[in-house]
């Protein structure tokens, strides 16, 4: 379903990702954990082709790319694939809810402006906000507006759902509906990646955890051996330390 392969990416010649391997299978849910730094959200930026990645190849679905060697054809075509909801929302300002929600439907998809309608109302209803839907970003709260969000990635029904620490700008009160949406999006068997540093989400919901630290993956397996048996020394500090930090 996804697969790469050697990723590597480099700011200012410093590298960020170092020969990154990871698969996702259809219907899986990945949590990707570990300090801040360690290149989780860059990793899911070169998937979702907002960062450039230097080197490595990235299959998702029937697209395969070697990085260093993509045409802007095979570009459009990988990040059609996937949708990403950001830490800071990242909508429109002058745009309605249901604006931000039918925008990249009407213009990328092509769907006619009544269709891309009626989905954003479902979506939006799904996600709580039925009633706010002609309000505009600046209106909503944080939770609102990754609602918002959600609506809107969920919209383009793509093969892979991106999650980058959504709950990471969020007031403490907000974090546990966004999560709830987020488990109940795991329980529709959509593939996933999210990146978090919401230790008992990643337990709870996910198929698999991948480890990262200073750009590489440390370690993965399920949630249980990664939670309860972690085989790598780095990886054991990094649940010992989170643990007592919930002390």
């Amino acid at each position: 379903m996804l697969s790469i392969n050697g990723l590597t990416k480099e700011f200012n010649g410093v590298p960020v990702l170092k020969s990154i391997d990871l698969d996702v299978q259809k219907g899986e849910v990945v949590a990707i954990i570990g300090p801040s730094g360690s290149g989780k959200s860059t990793l899911l930026r070169c998937i979702n082709w907002l960062e450039i990645p230097n080197g490595g190849t990235i299959t998702l679905d029937n697209i395969s790319i070697e990085t260093k060697k993509a045409s802007r054809k095979d570009i459009a075509a990988l990040t059609k694939k996937s949708a990403m909801v950001f830490q800071h929302y990242n909508l429109f300002k002058n745009k309605t809810a249901l604006e931000n929600v039918t925008e990249g439907l009407i213009i990328s998809k092509k769907m006619p402006k009544s269709e891309a309608i009626t989905l954003a109302d479902k979506l939006l209803a799904d996600v709580g906000l039925a009633d706010k839907k002609h309000q505009y970003p600046i209106t909503l709260s944080g939770g609102q507006q990754q609602r918002v969000g959600i609506a809107r990635a969920l919209a383009m029904d793509p093969s892979i759902l991106l999650f980058d620490e959504p709950t990471s700008a969020l007031d403490p009160e907000l974090v546990t509906g966004i999560l709830q949406i987020i488990k109940s999006i795991a329980q529709m068997e959509k593939t996933m990646i999210v990146v978090t540093h919401e230790m008992e989400f990643a337990r709870e919901v996910a198929d698999r955890v991948v480890f990262m630290e200073e750009g590489i993956v440390i370690e993965t397996g399920t949630s249980q051996q990664i939670f309860q048996t972690p085989s790598h020394d780095r990886t054991k500090a990094f649940i010992r330390s989170i643990s007592q930090s919930t002390i």
